[in-house]
């Protein structure tokens, strides 16, 4: 995978806003990239940094199948068995499913994402070869912090991810680096099917397009989107904000951070009101 090129500019007025809102609440923590190809116009706050990927590692699991499915090691409509020990709590309803059920790979990954399905997640690890394999693949593309340690649901936050890896996976949706042009379009459409829109779509225009993924645990709250916006440009948009114990201002800051970006890139007047705070599920 290709270094994450940053062409431009940093964006370094909203940034010093943000780390306004920041200094404001020291209790988060918050660590973001977000990039414009085309103008390469960039924002960066502790972007390298290593955190809690809570649900976000969904994101790099889905790459890694479609890879497999574009190898052919794969079969979209192969049917994969949820078996005992890869049954989830948390987030998901497949395990509520009896053990046995079989699924298709490809309602599977739909479930990983759309509902956070954390039982789907452990199923496709399981098919891909495991932590280990996966892991050697991320490296292989390029990612740093990018790590299973444990199965989900992984409530102490010990798979990692950083922003500026999850970022620059989000880019290669928009070009033929890792994957061929109709998987990267079903993955995309994957991704646009997440249910839970509290975090970066709060942000966004009614007439912009997000393809995202969220992750919540205690500790760690965050999003990762790719947003097409009505000038025909694109960004990528990756933050996860460190907290007290499911402290809810974590989820604002987010949106607010969103809600700045996404004007800003559409080139309109950057001031911001404080959206409206939107319960999450």
């Amino acid at each position: 995978m290709k270094r994450l090129v940053r062409e431009g500019q940093e964006l370094s007025t909203i940034k010093g806003q943000i780390q306004q809102w920041s200094a404001a609440q020291s209790e988060l923590k918050p660590a973001m990239f977000f990039l414009n190809p085309s103008t390469g116009e960039y924002l960066d706050i502790n972007g390298a940094k290593s955190i809690s990927a809570a649900s976000t590692i969904k994101i790099p699991v889905l790459l890694a199948f479609f890879e497999e499915v574009d190898a052919g090691t794969i079969d979209l409509d192969e049917p994969l068995v949820m078996r005992q020990d890869l049954v989830a709590s948390e987030a998901g309803s497949m395990q509520y499913e009896p053990v046995g059920t079989t699924f298709s790979a490809l309602e599977t990954a739909e479930y990983m994402i759309a509902i956070s399905d954390n039982t789907a997640t452990n199923m496709l690890i399981d098919r891909l070869g495991g932590a280990q394999k996966l892991n050697q693949r991320f490296k292989s593309w390029g990612l740093k912090h990018t790590a299973i340690r444990n199965p989900l649901p992984d409530l102490e936050g010990t798979n990692t991810i950083s922003p500026q890896d999850m970022a620059a996976l989000m880019l290669k949706l928009k070009d033929d680096d890792l994957l061929l042009s109709a998987s990267r379009e079903q993955a995309l459409d994957i991704l646009r099917q997440t249910v839970t829109n509290t975090l970066l779509p709060q942000g966004i225009d009614k007439d912009a397009n997000i393809a995202h993924k969220t992750g919540d645990i205690g500790s760690v709250v965050g999003d990762i989107g790719l947003i097409d916006m009505p000038n025909g440009q694109h960004y990528v948009a990756a933050i996860l904000v460190q907290r007290p114990h499911n402290d809810p201002r974590a989820q604002e800051l987010i949106r607010k951070i969103s809600k700045l970006t996404y004007r800003t890139f559409r080139k309109q007047d950057p001031s911001i009101a404080t959206p409206a705070t939107t319960s999450d599920n």
